[in-house]
């Protein structure tokens, strides 16, 4: 992989990272179109979604700083039971993470018509919330856990991460606002606890892509990712979901396509 192509991947992972879109499904077809053999490009996959992590806590620090004072006040206020509900959100994901490690990894083979069939799965989640008119409830503990299932299933490239869990939210009668962040904020600890398991395990040395390459897709995934992040809480707030519908089930299909030719 060299310095452009990891430049355009880059880009292609913040901007769809954070719309209802799937970003790994938009990674996987990218790396197709480009002939870059997805097995030694796992360490790649890492290190732009780590850098839309970070865009992540820097959209949403003030957030992040009034759970961190609440949470240890040693209180049950509204930020610790706020912070509760993320950890029981991590939960579906976690045993997915820790027991299909392997299995998880497979779906990352360059299969593009799996990934086409997979965003027609999302496609049809987001045009599902179109129907959905009224959302006024917070998120419970229990929203929480079928929300994290959500998360669990969009390990799956194809399976947009956000797409599914602010569809399960707001298919669930929650507030937009509410579920969009919460969305964003529920896979911090997730993906940045992957990332330390990767290197610990060594796995991340095994690459053979070179240093250049990871820096500039991880600026690139970062600062597109803070764009993108900031437009799809607007989004959400104006119900405008039905349009990713539409692009998925363009894409899905054309991606299957391609494969099928």
């Amino acid at each position: 992989m060299n310095w452009i192509e990891a430049l355009l991947l880059g880009l292609l992972q913040g901007l769809t990272e954070f719309l209802p879109v799937s970003s790994s499904g938009h990674l996987e077809l990218g790396k197709a179109l480009l002939g870059i053999n997805p097995e030694n490009s796992l360490t790649f996959t890492v290190v732009v979604h780590g850098a839309t992590v970070l865009s992540t806590i820097v959209v949403f620090r003030r957030d992040l700083w009034d759970l961190i004072k609440g949470f240890f006040a040693f209180k049950w206020n509204d930020e610790t039971k706020y912070v509760f509900k993320i950890f029981v959100s991590m939960i579906p994901v976690g045993f997915v993470g820790l027991f299909f490690k392997d299995e998880v990894e497979s779906f990352f083979t360059g299969n593009i018509a799996f990934v086409g069939a997979m965003l027609l799965i999302t496609a049809a989640m987001l045009a599902f919330t179109y129907f959905k008119k009224s959302n006024t409830r917070d998120i419970s503990f229990l929203d929480s856990l079928i929300i994290g299932v959500a998360q669990a299933f969009a390990v799956i490239p194809g399976i947009s991460r956000s797409g599914s869990t602010i569809a399960t939210g707001l298919l669930l009668g929650n507030k937009k606002e509410i579920v969009a962040k919460f969305s964003f904020l529920m896979v911090l600890i997730p993906i940045i606890g992957a990332n330390i398991k990767d290197l610990a395990d060594g796995e991340m040395q095994s690459a053979g892509i070179g240093a250049i390459p990871l820096i500039v897709g991880f600026l690139a995934a970062f600062v597109s990712g803070l764009f993108a992040c900031k437009w799809m809480i607007g989004l959400v707030k104006k119900g405008k979901l039905i349009y990713f519908a539409v692009y998925c089930l363009i894409i899905g299909l054309t991606a299957i396509f391609i494969a099928l030719r």
